[in-house]
């Protein structure tokens, strides 16, 4: 048996290094003032399909992913570690887009893929926390989830098997194909990148990259077409514009803040009675509790 698996990758700027650029005047994120890196709970979803194309041969990852062009980094990072292929939405009618408008967006670039078993994700980006893009992508092409994996287990006689991590336990939980799975960070991370991978896919680029190259690499990548990754636009994937970016966000970020906490000062308790009940008094006044 094998599976046509879809994994849904994002690039995300790097949220330790909130500065004072990092939110534009229309409330949307600064890109080009972070670095950008891979969204690691996505990284841990990438490792759980190539288990699966390690389990199951002959099965296929393609990467999907949806940013400006300088996200096509995702797709050649999955290719370094297993994946087949990849396409990236990109399209200044995607911008501003909160989780609603990207899950629309990706939903749709989905259906232009086809059949699929299986579609992987991340619990949630780093640059949101919001957990959502995942479920909204399963309740838009109408197929079941299962959320918080921790590893899939099995597929079999078109069925899944996954164990979940919850607050207060562990759970296996059984759902029919084709599913939509997220991925929590306490999966196992990611296999590093491989060496002839590297080699083989280091010059694979999008059409918009290829534009500022010359006619010897345009020639190379038509004799290795593995060398083409895929583009879409919002006009490819027969998307409704008005779905799409700012257009389609009910969602407006207001501001960002970069929070730090310091210990300023510390207070050595004993065990007495008294000493407990005025630091709870003390904790209900300033509103750290209660």
């Amino acid at each position: 048996m094998s599976l046509k698996i879809i994994v849904l990758a994002k690039q995300v700027p790097d949220t330790r290094n909130v500065g004072k650029d990092a939110m534009k005047a229309d409330g949307t994120v600064n890109r080009a003032a972070l670095p950008a890196i891979f969204n690691p709970e996505d990284l841990n979803a990438l490792e759980q399909a190539l288990r699966l194309k390690d389990q199951y041969p002959g099965s296929t990852v393609t990467l999907l992913t949806m940013g400006p062009p300088r996200a096509a980094d995702i797709i050649r990072e999955g290719l370094f570690r297993g994946s087949d292929g990849g396409y990236l939405l990109t399209d200044r009618a995607f911008a501003g887009a909160d989780t609603l408008a990207t899950s629309y967006a990706i939903s749709m670039a989905i259906k232009k893929i086809g059949a699929f078993d299986v579609i992987v994700c991340g619990r949630q980006a780093i640059d949101g926390d919001t957990a959502q893009v995942g479920p909204q992508v399963a309740e838009k092409l109408g197929i079941p989830q299962i959320t918080y994996a921790e590893e899939i287990q099995s597929v079999e006689n078109g069925k899944i098997t996954v164990k979940r991590r919850l607050e207060r336990g562990v759970e296996i939980v059984e759902g029919a194909l084709p599913m939509l799975v997220t991925v929590n960070g306490s999966a196992p991370e990611c296999r590093p990148r491989n060496a002839r991978l590297i080699q083989q896919y280091k010059h694979a680029k999008t059409p918009s990259e290829k534009q500022a190259e010359d006619n010897d690499y345009l020639n190379l990548c038509d004799s290795r077409p593995y060398l083409n990754l895929g583009e879409w636009s919002v006009a490819d994937v027969n998307a409704d514009v008005a779905q799409c970016g700012l257009s389609g966000s009910p969602t407006k970020v207001k501001k960002i803040e970069s929070v730090v906490f310091q210990a300023k000062e510390s207070k050595t308790l004993d065990s007495s009675d008294v000493q407990i009940e005025e630091l709870m008094v003390e904790l209900i006044a300033n509103h750290t509790i209660g």
